[in-house]
């Protein structure tokens, strides 16, 4: 979808009028027209990209464009005149693209031109409806070529327990390696997932943030359910810090003593501990040899 904010001048009818006969707007009197910011830099709807809009129809017609600068109606005396027209992208970009195979271009949105590139984004509360939609792209992208590698990007704060869960054994039975990448912050299970990918494939930006949680969960009903809820949480956990500690290189017991209350990490901390391979830097940036120290020396943050 995509919001047009309008915004009308006024003049007094004696001192301007505007001419509706022909097709095209048209000034009448002697007063010239007058260009909008749009008008003199090329930004007017009908030359606006489709990649800002969600909708399909991503543009407006120049007959829609051309009504829209010439509505108004008379009031009071007064005579609207050109309306300065603006254009606000609501939704996921879209992209053009060119399928393989095929001679045209076509507009997709971010996600699925990201997912054609192998790349799936990992940003919110993992749900059931999120857990199922991963799983589903993941099993379809190694279903058509496995022999290329996946791509995870993480940007979250983990999420429920089962999706999770769900999303690492898929990881663990496709035959496509799947990388992972912390983009700012990757907690709660969502550190987990990230420590889940290839080894020698986990990345994480300079001033990415990863943090580990103990296992929780929440229980209601009889003492009996409540109890064995307790116990499957516990079976949960083990099972958890076992695949973590293959992934890690730790021992178990010491995954469980750090894991008792939450525990934060910087990259470099990260790297020292197993969760992660490597620190993705670009280019421009130099490795800062004192970086090791003075990363031991942060503060974790919450």
């Amino acid at each position: 979808m995509a919001m047009a904010t309008l915004s009308f001048s006024s003049l007094s009818s004696s001192s301007r009028s505007t001419c509706l006969s022909s097709g095209r707007p048209k000034a009448c009197g002697k007063s010239p027209r007058r260009h909008s910011f749009e008008d003199s830099v090329g930004l007017c709807p009908q030359s606006q990209s489709p990649v800002l809009f969600h909708n399909e129809r991503s543009c407006l017609s120049s007959a829609l464009t051309e009504r829209v600068r010439m509505k108004g109606r008379s009031r009071r005396g007064l005579v609207t005149c050109w309306a300065h027209f603006t254009m606000m992208p609501i939704g996921v970009p879209r992209v053009r693209i060119r399928t393989p195979g095929e001679g045209g271009w076509q507009w997709v949105d971010l996600w699925n031109a990201l997912y054609r590139e192998r790349i799936i984004f990992l940003t919110e509360w993992i749900d059931e409806a999120l857990g199922n939609q991963i799983l589903s792209t993941m099993l379809y992208l190694d279903s058509i070529d496995y022999s290329q590698g996946l791509s995870l990007y993480i940007n979250g704060e983990g999420g429920d327990i089962t999706p999770c869960m769900s999303i690492f054994d898929t990881m663990e039975s496709l035959r496509s390696p799947v990388a992972t990448m912390c983009l700012g912050q990757a907690y709660n299970l969502s550190g987990f997932l990230l420590a889940a990918g290839e080894k020698g494939q986990r990345w994480a930006f300079p001033l990415s943030r990863i943090a580990l949680y103990p296992i929780a969960g929440a229980a209601r009903g009889r003492a009996d359910d409540i109890q064995n809820e307790a116990n499957e949480l516990l079976r949960i956990r083990d099972y958890l810090f076992q695949k973590l500690a293959v992934k890690t290189g730790q021992p178990v017991e010491k995954i469980k003593e750090d894991l008792d209350i939450p525990k934060r990490f910087t990259s470099q901390q990260a790297i020292e501990y197993g969760i992660i391979d490597q620190i993705a830097r670009p280019r421009r940036i130099k490795v800062d040899s004192s970086e090791k120290k003075n990363a031991n020396k942060m503060t974790d943050l919450g």
